[in-house]
């Protein structure tokens, strides 16, 4: 288990310093980003808690998930590592089948 948690269904007013006191009160917490739109700049309503071990991290689990906050029921688990679409090629091959070759007129 790892003690940087997923929260999800925040209120899209909720306050980082929120989610600090919200988690505070099951441990030590060691870090919060609540995850906002880059172009709008409002809360997607989900954000990330890091406890500062994987036993306060299962006491936020155990005590928050399905609470409510703001109206909204919070979704509390264990972070999921962030996975990259890799490598990418993008579909440049081929070479207009005349091999590669581009006529100027």
């Amino acid at each position: 288990m790892g003690s940087k948690l997923y929260v999800g269904g925040l209120p899209y007013a909720a306050t980082e310093q929120q989610l600090n006191d919200t988690f505070g009160a099951h441990g030590t917490v060691a870090s919060v980003k609540i995850i906002v739109d880059k172009f709008t700049g409002q809360s997607r309503g989900f954000g990330f808690v890091e406890m500062s071990s994987d036993a306060e991290a299962q006491a936020a689990i155990t005590a928050l998930h399905g609470t409510e906050m703001g109206g909204r029921t919070l979704t509390v688990n264990e972070a999921k590592p962030m996975e990259r679409s890799g490598g990418g090629g993008g579909g440049f091959g081929g070479g207009g089948g005349r091999g590669g070759k581009r006529d100027r007129w």
